[in-house]
């Protein structure tokens, strides 16, 4: 289980549990969850790169204590 920061770049910041198996789609849904928004509507970036739904947090080198960007789309 890893802890997961993510940051709206407006001061609000939401730590978010997955597994590094963890799709990004799932991940996005359960940030859905925590800030009331549609997952539809969220893109996540990590540094330049944007993640894309079907690659796991792992395979992005996403693990315990990252910071995510969070966009709306």
């Amino acid at each position: 289980m890893i802890e997961v920061v993510v940051n709206d770049r407006v001061g609000k910041k939401v730590r978010v549990k997955a597994l590094e198996e963890d799709l990004v789609g799932d991940f996005k849904k359960l940030l859905a969850v925590q800030i009331g928004t549609a997952a539809g509507k969220i893109a996540l970036k990590k540094g330049n790169t944007t993640l894309k739904d079907h690659i796991t947090l792992g395979d992005y080198e996403v693990h315990n204590g990252t910071n995510l960007e969070l966009y709306y789309s």
